[in-house]
């Protein structure tokens, strides 16, 4: 893999991400700081929504069709403190499946892009 491929192939495609999201939510659904959130939540439907939604801003052959991160998000009073717990479980979940420190970085970047939309509101 080079850095002029997609990341989206730097992470190793569809399968790749899918497995780093259920490492994600695992580790996040067994987190009590974070936890709270996903209570009464269909998280197979979480799943494959955040699986699609990475795969897209990731340059992947797909368009996420899920909420909107602001609408998805409303009401549910997510600190900053909270949305850099998730993001560190996101990296950490990166880091197993042996994604490079700069690929790791360019994911949480575009993540980050999306913290007015989703915390506070």
């Amino acid at each position: 893999m080079t850095a002029s491929e997609p990341l989206f192939d730097r992470l190793g495609g569809q399968d790749a991400i899918d497995a780093v999201v259920d490492e994600f939510y695992d580790r996040i659904l067994s987190d009590e700081r974070v936890a709270h959130h996903f209570e009464d939540t269909n998280v197979t439907e979480l799943r494959a929504h955040q699986a699609q939604f990475i795969a897209a801003v990731t340059g992947g052959p797909v368009e996420y069709d899920g909420a909107d991160m602001r609408e998805a998000h409303e009401g549910m009073g997510i600190t900053d403190e909270e949305f850099d717990v998730v993001a560190d479980h996101l990296d950490a979940s990166l880091e197993t499946y042996d994604v490079a420190e700069n690929d790791r970085q360019q994911v949480l970047t575009e993540i980050e892009s999306y913290r007015s939309a989703i915390v506070g509101v």
